[in-house]
């Protein structure tokens, strides 16, 4: 499968999710993609599966001469099945995201955003159905008080670092970043480790020891 194309995302976003990603990560030795538990979903249904467009934004004390002007260059730059991935480096003085950006961005083809910092705007978000994570919301602009300084850098989002390009995947239980470079090897051996999983859930229903179960398939 073309793993640029929706195909694939639609794939990891309906038949995967996040805590089986994380474990086949530490599986692997990578112990630190998963990030931090405040970064939560807009809406309780909110899932995302994407390639990370990536923003590093900081405070600043003024208006800038051509404001959000970073912003606006990645924004018109998106790709398909492109994920907005945006650090404020923990400012939560305003919102980065909200709903008239999530409109030019699906309009793109974005699959969504993962904001590490605030959003705003929630009500036209939720109604849209834009898939949204964030630290939490306020009505403040950005204007003024957050701008955007580089694009598609490689940034740090609640605790873990993301590449430009990495896959991002998000649902109600947080926010996991799979690295290019081991991608095909955690998405196959997730894949794997649903189809086991999906057994030992029969077994269980069916009263099986537990620890049987884990000694046979080593799934818990």
């Amino acid at each position: 499968m073309d793993t640029s194309s929706s195909e694939y995302y639609d794939s990891i976003q309906d038949t995967l999710y996040t805590a089986v990603l994380a474990d086949i990560m530490d599986d692997l030795g990578h112990w630190n993609q998963t990030m931090s538990h405040e970064i939560r979903p807009l809406f309780e249904s909110a899932k995302l599966a994407g390639r990370a467009a990536t923003m590093l934004a900081a405070e600043v004390y003024e208006v800038p001469e051509e404001p959000y002007k970073l912003e606006l260059w990645l924004l018109d730059s998106l790709e398909p099945g492109e994920v907005i991935v945006c650090t404020t480096q923990g400012s939560r003085r305003a919102g980065m995201w909200g709903e008239l950006l999530a409109t030019h961005s699906r309009a793109k083809g974005a699959r969504g955003a993962l904001i590490d910092g605030m959003t705003r705007d929630s009500w036209g978000l939720v109604a849209m159905e834009f898939p949204v994570f964030s630290r939490g919301t306020t009505p403040a602009d950005s204007k003024g008080r957050i701008d955007t300084f580089a694009i598609r850098v490689p940034i740090e989002v609640g605790g873990v670092r993301v590449e430009n390009d990495d896959l991002v995947v998000a649902d109600r239980d947080g926010c996991v970043v799979v690295p290019q470079a081991i991608e095909s090897e955690v998405i196959a051996r997730a894949r794997e480790r649903v189809s086991g999983e999906n057994i030992v859930r029969e077994l269980l229903r069916e009263g099986t020891s537990i620890e049987k179960v884990f000694e046979e398939h080593g799934i818990v």
